[in-house]
């Protein structure tokens, strides 16, 4: 796997994926960016939340889970102190289906943060507390 990151003038980067795909990132005005992207540490949680989302779609999946929707919202606490490092980081899930077993949902989510998303393990390797939970809706 491969990245690269260019430098965009002043405090942007254009990041590039080893399979072409382009993201930008930026500062905030007061930190002499232009707000024109997001900011790594953003990044990193959207990469963590993608993970653990695909991870919980494929199970459900494979178990045959009539899904229609899949949210993930994330909530992250960062250090005071420099380096400003994640140290708490909650995903909540909001799955919605057809006939959903809550079972099924709870079984997905506890699959991919203990043993799937590389992601979740690798941050809470690094000493942050990662915590789940999820809510089941069902729809017609």
């Amino acid at each position: 796997m491969k990245a690269t990151i260019k430098w965009g003038g002043d405090v942007k980067f254009i990041g590039e994926s080893g399979t072409g795909h382009t993201v930008i990132m930026d500062g905030p005005e007061d930190h002499g960016g232009k707000n024109q992207g997001v900011r790594p540490m953003e990044l990193l949680l959207l990469g963590l939340g993608g993970c653990t989302s695909f991870d919980v779609m494929s199970i459900l999946k494979k178990q045959r889970q009539d899904i229609v929707d899949c949210v993930a919202e994330i909530e992250a606490e960062r250090a005071d102190a420099v380096p400003s490092v994640f140290t708490k980081i909650h995903i909540h899930f909001k799955v919605q289906g057809r006939k959903l077993r809550e079972v099924a949902v709870e079984k997905a989510v506890a699959l991919s943060a203990e043993k799937y998303c590389s992601a979740s393990i690798m941050l809470e390797k690094g000493g942050v507390e990662i915590t789940h939970s999820f809510e089941v809706e069902s729809v017609e």
